[in-house]
């Protein structure tokens, strides 16, 4: 099966595009960082179309926080499409390996990365049938600014050629979508974007408006993540609620 096959058919099951992005901060969390993460996946599961580790979280405390991730990753049940949030980009030998850590030695579903090393930066990636990869195109963050949306002589935006990328790459085993801020969802850029599969950040503590979505009539999946709403409710609302809640107010637009 193709990961956009596993992907749709999870969103079809649940009804939910919700995405959530397991982002453990150990300054708010009380007692054991790795029993939080699996009683997060355990009762928001039937909310979710895929969960997102970023693995930064997990690396950032060494090899327990990979031995952790590691833990969290086997407890994600098999029907929910696990995208590695790594962002990696190398070249030759060693972008290899990380495709070898991410899809051999970890087995995940899909993962995000960092194009602008240019076409043989995602190469090594384009053999792994099945996997899905995620290429950054017009991130959330204010720097998007500072490169992708920025203006070439013929006209285009970086982004578009970020496009051209995935576009030589068609045909291959994998399905590549892009990596799509909310907060830069504008409808100048949406239509610029290929019907690919999207995994929109943004919606939650960083203030996308997930109806910037909803113009769109697209049909290849959509992942809309919320990391810090979900995990760090605020008042008594609990992770499951908080999932619950983000599901339907997606649902809501995006039908």
């Amino acid at each position: 099966m193709r990961y956009i096959e596993k992907l749709a058919d999870r969103i079809s099951k649940t009804g939910s595009n919700l995405c959530i992005g397991l982002d453990p901060r150990p300054d708010l969390i009380r007692g054991s960082v790795k029993d939080f993460l699996l009683k997060v996946v355990e009762e928001t599961a039937e909310h979710a179309a895929c969960f997102k580790p970023n693995i930064a979280y997990f690396e950032a405390t060494g090899s327990a926080g990979v031995a952790m991730f590691e833990e969290v990753r086997a407890a994600i049940p098999r029907e929910i499409p696990v995208l590695l949030d790594a962002k990696r980009s190398d070249i030759g030998e060693t972008q290899k390996y990380y495709a070898k850590a991410f899809f051999d030695t970890w087995d995940v579903d899909a993962v995000t990365l960092n194009p602008f090393l240019g076409f043989d930066s995602i190469e090594p990636f384009l053999d792994y049938a099945g996997r899905g990869l995620y290429l950054l195109a017009v991130t959330s963050n204010p720097g998007a600014a500072d490169l992708e949306m920025q203006r070439l002589a013929d006209g285009r935006q970086v982004f578009e050629l970020v496009q051209d990328l995935a576009r030589r790459a068609a045909g291959s085993a994998v399905d590549i979508g892009y990596v799509l801020g909310l907060t830069n969802a504008a409808s100048e850029v949406l239509s610029k974007i290929d019907d690919v599969p999207l995994l929109v950040p943004g919606l939650g503590a960083q203030g996308g408006d997930i109806k910037a979505l909803a113009a769109g009539n697209r049909k290849a999946p959509q992942l809309i993540n919320v990391s810090r709403g979900v995990l760090y409710p605020s008042g008594s609302e609990t992770p499951a609620d908080a999932a619950k809640r983000y599901a339907a107010e997606i649902r809501a637009v995006l039908g």
